[in-house]
Formats: structure tokens, sequence, C-alpha cells
């Protein structure tokens, strides 16, 4: 079978993999990953699914639910079209064998009567069908099992994609995506991948900031790739802070779970004082940028490292059963929060815009295909809602394999794609340019462009982000390619991206809030922000 028939998959998390399996019965798979195959932000998730099981829930609740959250700028279509497919996706991942918590006594004779359903922050009802408080792990290791076993999906994990190869890049026309450079990171080999269809699966970009609940794999890489092929991107102004990642020197990006506030947890200050009544009648169920907001105004008025989140009053063996992670790593660092709090502090945590597709996942350019975090559908707008973000990637997954089966045959298989050219090149005597880069770049992100913005601060934050990209660029040119040189390079390109995408956005919506302009616009309808590449190639 000829590598130009497969379908090239960059990225292992939910939809990544769910896409694979959707494939993999009916067409050839190659699947890239730049560290472990399922290492990503789906693996931590949390939370749960949102999706339309019970019988007191329905599509209207959970769509308007979501356009609330998303403070306008939902395309209600997209909504309706995630919505709408929230309950088969749920059995496709049950079939799959993935262990939902199941109630103790059961509830009744429909298929998913016996299963526990949570709320969070922004849900009129309990929706949220979870695995405990791990519920990405239990997805991505369950599909991860079915996608080593099936042979049809070949995988090459410790991979990571410098840039896409199209058409446009090898001087012809109309713009196509043939395949990838990739960086093979155990040999420092660069090899070429080729695929009829070429799917973005990376995830989003945590990592372009100093606090963030992501893993180091999220740098932004299937966005940056995208817009140097010729794709557009959307509403990159729009960062999700999570409000509540515990705040211990020794833990690394770990969340504490919206659920926990869906189960009567209580934000409060060191001497316990409730404070949420003061910013929002939905007090801790509140949405996230509310409460994120709340909070950074709270620690910035009194001059906090953290606030705390405080369920202790809740039953020892409740808390045990509902949030076994989060009470075995809190107790591992010295806190028992069966009788203290909390400590916690805002980080960000998930990119509500990416790389425009329609609601097949095609972008811009032809052959490319891009789903999951990385991806700007109009499911989220400004703002989105809790648990939404597993839907994403299960629905568009399914939309795009459908898709990559019914379309025509591919074309550009017989085009030749030269080698990877490091003759320019030689190996780096000066590393520590691009650990300095990428702690500069996450600084001036998390100083300039937060959960508060300015124009000045905007202003200062493009400066410094173009001055870091001519730096970076030009290392790139002179120097072989690494793994974290790949990462800084996408880095720099999307916080340009986001900053310039904030810059025109002369209003405060959902998770962009200025101080310059602090009202909506009055626009009508209201705009997304979408910023196209000066050039394809």
């Amino acid at each position: 079978m000829s590598t130009s028939e497969q379908v090239l998959i960059i990225g292992g998390g939910a939809a990544g993999l769910s896409l694979a399996l959707r494939l993999a019965d009916h067409a050839p798979v190659c699947m890239l990953a730049k560290g472990p195959l399922t290492e990503g932000s789906s693996l931590y998730a949390q939370g749960g699914v949102a999706a339309v099981l019970g019988d007191q829930d329905s599509v209207e609740s959970h769509v308007a639910d979501t356009l609330v959250a998303g403070a306008g700028l939902c395309d209600e279509a997209a909504v309706r079209f995630t919505v709408e497919r929230s309950r088969e996706a749920i059995a496709w991942l049950i079939d799959q064998g993935v262990a939902f918590t199941r109630l103790t006594e059961p509830g009744g004779n429909g298929p998913f009567d016996d299963y526990h359903l949570t709320r969070e922050g922004g849900h009129g009802q309990r929706r949220i069908i979870h695995a405990a408080d791990s519920t990405g792990r239990a997805i991505t290791t369950t599909l991860e099992d079915k996608v080593r076993a099936h042979p049809n999906i070949t995988l090459h994990d410790h991979h990571i994609a410098i840039d896409l190869i199209t058409t446009a890049r090898l001087g012809k026309e109309p713009n196509r995506c043939l395949g990838a450079y990739v960086l093979d990171r155990r040999s420092g080999k660069v090899k070429v991948f080729r695929g009829r269809a070429v799917v973005l699966a990376t995830g989003g970009t945590g990592k372009v900031y100093l606090y963030t609940s992501n893993p180091d794999v999220a740098t932004g890489d299937g966005i940056a790739m995208a817009w140097r092929a010729g794709c557009r991107v959307g509403n990159m102004e729009f960062i999700q802070f999570h409000p509540t990642c515990l705040y211990h020197p020794k833990a690394k990006n770990f969340l504490i779970s919206e659920a926990l506030r869906g189960e009567g947890g209580r934000l409060c200050l060191p001497g316990g004082e409730r404070f949420m009544q003061r910013y929002d009648d939905r007090l801790e169920l509140a949405p996230r940028d509310v409460v994120a907001r709340a909070i950074d105004s709270e620690m910035k008025r009194l001059g906090l490292d953290c606030v705390y989140l405080d369920i202790s009053h809740q039953p020892a063996a409740f808390i045990h059963e509902h949030f076994p992670t989060i009470a075995a790593r809190c107790l591992e660092l010295g806190i028992d929060i069966t009788r203290e709090p909390i400590p916690v502090v805002p980080a960000a945590h998930y990119l509500c815009g990416g790389v425009v597709t329609d609601l097949a996942g095609r972008t811009d350019v032809a052959g490319l295909y891009t789903v999951g975090e990385a991806a700007y559908t109009g499911l989220h707008g400004a703002n989105r809602l809790a648990s939404n973000s597993l839907l994403e990637c299960l629905v568009f997954a399914q939309a795009a394999a459908a898709d990559i089966l019914a379309g025509p045959p591919a074309t550009g298989g017989d085009i030749a794609i030269p080698p990877w050219d490091e003759s320019q090149v030689t190996d780096s005597d000066e590393e520590v340019v691009v650990a300095h880069n990428w702690q500069e770049l996450r600084r001036a992100m998390w100083d300039y462009v937060g959960i508060v913005r300015t124009d000045k601060r905007l202003a200062r934050a493009l400066s410094r982000v173009q001055l870091l990209a001519r730096e970076i660029h030009e290392y790139y040119a002179n120097f072989r390619v690494s793994n974290d040189l790949i990462e800084l390079r996408n880095l720099v390109l999307v916080a340009e991206l986001i900053v310039r995408s904030a810059q025109q956005r002369r209003e405060s919506r959902g998770l962009h809030y200025s101080l310059d302009c602090p009202q909506l616009s009055d626009a009508r309808p209201p705009r997304p922000t979408l910023l196209s590449p000066p050039r394809a190639g």
C-alpha cells in the first residue's frame, strides 16, 4: 500500500485516537505523536464529557447553556451539530470499553440511566458523564489499547512535525496538503510522511503562558503549521484560564476539577470568608471566566499568592468516591482535602480559537483537516462551556472521518517531495538561547496578555514577541532543528496571533477582558476575530 493512500494523523489525544479508530476499518492510518502516544491535555482532563443523556435534559437546554457561555460568539449551527451528536458519541465510547462511573443503585431502564451524571459551572442540568475524576485518562487509555491492537494503524511516537508539505511550498497550484516533514526525536533525522489526507489533532497552546494546566506538549504546533501552510485562524484572543489549579511548589500543572465546585466546593480567602457573592449570583457555579477574574481580583486586591477551595464540609467517603485522584495527589503534598481547603490559582487552560474549519473539520487548504483544541469550529465562541471540549473532539473526529472516507481519491500522490535540506545548517553551540527565549516569551505573555488586558500591555507584548520571533527565525535558519527549537518557533508565532487578535477586539467579551474597552461592542451580530496569513506556502 502506497503511503500516499494513508491518512496521516498528527497528534494522539481524544480527537486523534477516536479519528484513527473511525477510519482504520476502511483506510490505512499513520499516527504521529511527539511524545508517548496519549501524552496531551486529553489525558489529564478530569471533569467529564457534556452530553444530553438524562430524561430531564434536552438538546435545546444544552444548546442554550453553550450559547450563554459563548457570550454571543458561538456559531449556533456548530453548537447544534455538536450537541445533537453527543448521545451517539458517548454510546460509541461505551462500546469501545470506556468505564464511566455508575450509580450505586440502578437508575432506570434507559441506556444511560445507570451512569452518574454531575453538574459543572454554566450547566443548567446534570449532564456530565465521567469516570470518577480522571475521565480523560479513562478515555485515552481505552482508545490507545484499541489503536495499538488495530492492524491498519501504524504508530510513530516521539516524532514531532516541523512543517506541512503543500503543493504551494513546492511551487505548484492549487494549494493542497501532501504530508509533513517530521523530526524523529530518537535518531535526530528528519523524515517525510505522506498522506491522502492530513489531520492536525495537536491540541492547544497553554505552554505559551508561564502558568498553565497543560502538559509540556501543548505548544500550538498544529496551529502554527497550518498558518504557515495558508490557513486562517479565528478567535485566538479567547484563552480560558482555569480558575482552580493547585498552588504548591511541588505541583506541576495539576488541575482541581470544575466538578469539585459542582459538588459543593466553596471558594474562600485565607480566613475562610467566601467572596464569589460579590461577583456573580451563581457563586462558584458561574462560568470559568467570571470565576477566574474574581479570583484574580481578590488576589490583587489583597496581595495574595492564592485563594482556597474548600470541599471539607462534604463527607470524607463522598470526597474519596468522587475525587480520588485529587484527594490522593493533594495528600501526597500534605493537604488532606477532607479536613482542609485546597490552595488554588488561575492558570492558562484552554484555547477557544484555532485553525478555522467547517463542520467536517476541513481547513482552507485542501486535504488538510484540524480537530480538537487546535480547531476553531465555532462551538465555543468567546468562552467554552465546561466539558464541551472532549465532546467536540469526539463529534468532529467522527465528522472528519466520514468526510475523508466519502471524498474523492486524493491527488498529488505522484508529486515528488524533496528530502529535508540540512546542507546550509550546523549543530548549535548556543542552546541557552532557546531556553532564554522560551522563558522570556512565556513571562511576557503572562504579564501582558493574561486574564485582564490593556492596550499598553498588548502593545508591549507585541513588541517583545516580534523581537523574539526575529531572533528565533535567525536561529532556525542557521542551526539543525531540535524538539525545543521547533516548539519555540511554533510558540512565538502562536503568541503573535493571540496578541494581534486581542488588539483587534475593541470590547470585553467572554474570556477577553480589556480595561480600556470594558463594555460589550454594540455591533450586531458580534463577529469572530479572523486572521489570514500573508501568503500560502
